[in-house]
């Protein structure tokens, strides 16, 4: 049996080619860097694309399948760990390429070289976490899909008014689809992102540094092997992009991971720009690996860094204040609340693949982001005796390590 379709769109997987302009003529040096950056994130080697990153595009396309089957009823066990653990060839997806595709989403959590190559016992506990969630859905969650939720008992939990939606929770009032998609934002796409493609020991390893400045390209290809460790960074957060070259004109609506809550924050007047900032230095950082510029290259991806980090944070904020904020009012409405929560859950998660700028440390470890979520839940039954000084508590001490406030975040 197979899961949902998703649709690749214009997305080809394996390479995906975007059409540009010239390496040469996009990258003229200015006064102030050096590099230039193109209008767009369009490079070219010998009249053809030198972007490439179907990888990524495959993996999003995979994670969005796992989010909507996680709600399946009749999706077993077995059928999920495939579509999260998918093996070349296996009838996993609708889709055939997704099948055909020697690609994972498991084999790329919590796996960046500069995180977790030393620290392969905490990748294989994130892993097994990620299993762990997935399972309890069908175990505790879909057995009780159409009985009501009550503190301590699995269930469904309608939001206010007769026509609102249906959230699906655990005794604790956790939604478990809401912690493995958001948890996913930082364990698969800011990790690889921020902490494996971006880093130096990728960009630079294994002669990548030296084919790059004599324009050694990779076999068969038409990028040099730095160009393309960019890139597959730029597709963990652009990869399933209407207009992947200028993905700014749809940023938030292209996919549910990371590129949705850039838009998200993005349209927070509090933040605005920030989108901007991102895609920039992605352009700037590629354009300087083309000028063999790498001091230009690393600062742009510093500021990636920080910017997809805080990304994470506001996040995680936002959903704790808006939780609390429904909880506050005189009718409860515990559905929302708990929803909002789950969220936040997901996203405090992700804050141990966070990455301070110009080290190789998260803004939260993973003995923090532990010891807040047991904050959370720390109440008999969970999120259903939850009390605003807690969350608000929790707020406080994820923007102390950020140049913005809770008020901010949390609007």
């Amino acid at each position: 049996m197979t899961l949902h379709k998703y649709t690749l769109g214009l997305c080809t997987i394996g390479i995906l080619s975007i059409a540009c302009s010239s390496d040469d003529t996009n990258t003229m040096p200015s006064s102030e860097t050096g590099v230039t950056a193109p209008t767009t994130y369009s490079f070219e080697r010998n009249g053809s694309s030198s972007v490439s990153f179907g990888g990524q595009t495959t993996r999003i396309a995979m994670a969005e399948v796992l989010a909507s089957a996680l709600v399946n009823t009749t999706a077993t066990k077995e059928q999920l760990n495939g579509i999260f653990n998918h093996q070349e060839g296996v009838a996993d997806f609708e889709d055939e390429t997704l099948n055909a595709s020697n690609k994972s989403i498991k084999s790329k959590v919590a796996a960046s070289k500069d995180f977790f190559a030393t620290n392969q016992a905490v990748s294989a506990d994130i892993k097994e976490q990620f299993d762990t969630w997935i399972a309890a859905q069908v175990d505790e969650v879909f057995p009780k899909w159409d009985s009501p939720a009550v503190a301590g008992t699995p269930g469904k939990i309608q939001e206010g008014g007769s026509n609102g939606s249906n959230r699906y929770v655990n005794a604790n009032g956790l939604e478990y689809n809401q912690i493995v998609a958001k948890g996913l934002i930082g364990g698969l796409m800011t990790d690889q992102t921020l902490n494996n493609y971006l880093g130096k020991t990728v960009l630079d390893g294994d002669g990548n540094r030296e084919d790059n400045d004599a324009g050694i390209v990779a076999e068969g290809k038409s990028y040099t092997n730095m160009e393309h460790k960019w890139d597959e960074a730029y597709g963990y957060v652009y990869g399933a992009s209407a207009d992947a070259a200028n993905p700014n004109t749809t940023i938030g609506k292209d996919d549910n991971f990371l590129n949705k809550y850039i838009g998200r924050v993005e349209n927070d007047s509090d933040f605005t720009g920030i989108a901007a900032e991102i895609y920039n230095a992605f352009k700037l950082g590629r354009a300087a690996i083309v000028a063999k510029d790498y001091a230009v290259r690393d600062a742009q991806a510093a500021i990636i860094r920080q910017k997809i980090s805080e990304i994470i944070a506001i996040r995680a904020i936002y959903y704790l204040q808006q939780g609390k904020n429904t909880l506050d009012k005189e009718t409860k409405d515990y559905a929302t609340a708990f929803h909002d929560l789950s969220e936040g859950y997901g996203f405090i998660y992700s804050l141990q693949f966070t990455r301070k700028p110009s080290t190789k440390a998260p803004f939260f470890s993973t003995t923090e982001v532990t010891d807040l979520l047991e904050q959370l839940t720390k109440e008999e039954n969970g999120l259903w005796n939850v009390t605003p000084a807690t969350l608000d508590d929790i707020s406080e001490t994820i923007a102390s390590k950020f140049d913005f406030t809770v008020a901010q975040a949390g609007s």
